[in-house]
């Protein structure tokens, strides 16, 4: 029995040395969930881009402006010269904060008036801004205690001399589900769309009937395009289910155009789809299609800004993030659902997506094998 029981052994053992691709998936899964959730995840993102709007550029609101970059969270990356040109930053996913200091502020001050700060976030993700906007008012009141000396020392044991004004903008009342609802309409289709096709051509093949296939007078291209087009009719009811739920059931709001939001959607369904048909070129059977797709639908989750904030990975893991679909696709659904952005503010994700359809359909078309060897 021992020897029969190590034979068996034995032979498993060969067959997981010839089948390299989950040897090594058995490896790489552990060491890529190590390395994203020990490098890549933090729940406190710093350095957050900021757009400065100053009316007025005396030595307080110089000092409250440098109190609040020592905080970490607030990186002052552009100067907005008006209300319109800073609101279209945020709109548009440039800056994730707007701090706008009026002309009269410093005056306010002295005449023993309450001056305002507003501070618009982009709070579509709450878990991005939550902790920035909680050090706002800290900060200015340490910025204060340093600046109101000599005639103004009065002021400084009263409550507050300057009235901060939080905007959370596109997301008031900072809800998880309205920023979770849109993004899962990225995961479920990144996770379905590249799935079926994954297992489309090794299908073929564990069946027997990609001889016949190939027999067939019809080019690569024909092929991806025939094997690609019955699952995005699926893709697009998976949508309408979605988007359904988001507004009758979580009351998510779509302020921005459905028509829109269908174009973008149908375009990441194709990228999905190419990825899905790439792997299928690749793997040698249904296994490794599946295997290869849950390889890449984990960083597509980590890395796009879906269940962490984006801006809180260190630079590394945005570069990779910047190469997933699911990373433009969330920026695109947030912003026309809870933004109302319209063509030109989303304009940039949809020519990311575009360029990796003619990448990875470019791929597909180079490994598709007219053999069977």
């Amino acid at each position: 029995m021992l020897r029969r029981l190590l034979a068996i052994i034995r032979k498993e053992v060969l067959q997981l040395r010839r089948d390299k691709l989950t040897f090594a998936m058995m490896f790489g899964m552990p060491i890529m969930q190590l390395i994203l959730f020990g490098y890549a995840i933090d729940n406190d993102p710093k350095g957050l881009p900021t757009a400065l709007l100053a009316a007025d550029h005396g030595s307080m609101p110089r000092a409250i402006t440098a109190a609040l970059a020592n905080t970490g969270y607030f990186a002052i990356t552009r100067s907005a010269t008006s209300e319109a040109e800073a609101d279209a930053m945020l709109q548009q996913g440039e800056v994730q904060f707007v701090i706008s200091i009026p002309a009269d502020f410093t005056r306010r001050i002295i005449r023993h008036e309450r001056a305002q700060i507003a501070v618009e976030a982009d709070a579509t993700d709450p878990t991005t801004t939550g902790n920035a906007l909680a050090a706002v008012e800290p900060a200015i009141a340490q910025a204060l205690a340093r600046e109101l000396t000599g005639p103004l020392a009065s002021l400084a044991p009263k409550p507050g001399p300057v009235e901060v004004v939080l905007h959370r903008r596109y997301n008031p009342e900072g809800s998880t589900r309205d920023n979770v609802v849109p993004g899962l309409l990225a995961v479920i289709l990144t996770m379905t769309m590249v799935m079926m096709t994954a297992l489309a051509v090794t299908r073929e093949y564990e069946r027997g009937t990609m001889e016949n296939l190939l027999a067939m007078p019809i080019r690569p291209i024909e092929v991806m395009l025939g094997k690609i087009a019955p699952y995005i009719a699926i893709g697009a009811v998976q949508v309408a289910v979605v988007l359904g739920a988001a507004k009758l059931l979580f009351d998510v709001p779509m302020a921005g155009s459905l028509a829109l939001l269908s174009a973008a959607t149908l375009l990441f369904i194709t990228v999905n789809l190419a990825i899905g048909f790439t792997f299928s070129t690749v793997a040698r059977n249904q296994l490794q299609a599946m295997q290869m797709s849950f390889f890449f639908l984990m960083p597509s989750i980590l890395l796009s800004g879906f269940a962490f904030p984006f801006r809180g990975m260190p630079a590394w893991a945005q570069l990779i993030g910047e190469t997933l679909p699911a990373t433009h696709f969330l920026r695109v659904v947030r912003a026309v659902m809870l933004k109302g952005a319209g063509l030109p503010d989303i304009a940039a994700e949809l020519a990311a997506l575009l360029l990796l359809l003619a990448l990875v359909g470019t791929l597909a078309l180079a490994r598709y094998r007219v053999t069977l060897d």
